[in-house]
């Protein structure tokens, strides 16, 4: 039985039970539209793709725990945690903006489920391989290539001590900035180092990528690349610097 905790607030229990399977025994993968959250101002963001369709670069039991378990617990806890404050009446950026980061219960399930719901988004299917048009074009206008923003944002997120996430973001300027985050912080909260619009992120927590890789992280991030929604993250990328 393996343990994977997401979460170290007390006030949430997210220590996960995985069982996991015998040399015989095949295990039984659900689907993702079967997750559905408790009535609340949050639901969960469909995932858009099976539990198995990202293999093999991200395993199917990883997939589902990620998303049917740890993602479903932050936005029941967030709803749980909002319920009849003026809270409930905002959308998750401004209240990520608006919260009181000593609210340790808040803080933690509405940076998860943003968090979250950014990094289910970022990959798909069929994807990775490098992004087109103006994205391409500002990524070597602020890194000088992409092998290079590759090689910063593989080294910030194999260096994240403990628990937390690795970001592409735009910051007020304009500019694309790879920053890090502690826990489930993110770069819209008023306490981060670097303040801007994320467009990209990976999950580096243990849970996203234990079963599959162990303590092996840089093959869970260079995989991470195999399965990036460069389309998707393009949009991002042109609402941030239309704003």
């Amino acid at each position: 039985m393996l343990n994977l905790t997401s979460c170290q607030d007390k006030t949430l229990t997210e220590v996960v039970e995985v069982p996991l399977p015998t040399a015989d025994e095949k295990m039984s993968i659900g689907t993702p539209t079967d997750v559905t959250a408790d009535e609340g101002s949050f639901q969960v963001q469909k995932l858009g793709y099976s539990y198995e369709a990202l293999a093999p670069h991200i395993d199917p039991l990883t997939m589902e725990t990620h998303y049917a378990k740890i993602y479903l617990a932050h936005t029941n806890a967030l709803n749980r945690a909002i319920e009849n404050t003026a809270l409930e009446k905002l959308s998750i950026e401004e209240l990520l903006v608006k919260m009181d980061l000593n609210d340790q219960n808040i803080r933690n399930n509405a940076g998860g489920f943003y968090n979250h719901n950014l990094y289910f988004e970022s990959m798909a299917p069929k994807s990775g391989g490098v992004p087109k048009d103006t994205l391409a074009s500002t990524i070597k206008r602020d890194f000088g290539s992409f092998d290079v923003f590759k090689k910063q944002f593989t080294d910030e997120a194999r260096k994240q001590f403990g628990s937390g996430w690795t970001w592409l973001v735009v910051d007020k300027t304009g500019k694309l900035v790879v920053t890090n985050t502690q826990n489930q912080d993110n770069p819209l909260m008023s306490n981060a180092t670097v303040k801007g619009t994320p467009i990209l992120c990976i999950d580096v927590w243990e849970h996203a990528y234990f079963l599959n890789y162990q303590q092996k992280r840089k093959n869970y991030i260079d995989a991470f690349f195999n399965v990036i929604n460069w389309p998707t993250v393009q949009d991002r990328f042109e609402n941030a610097i239309s704003k």
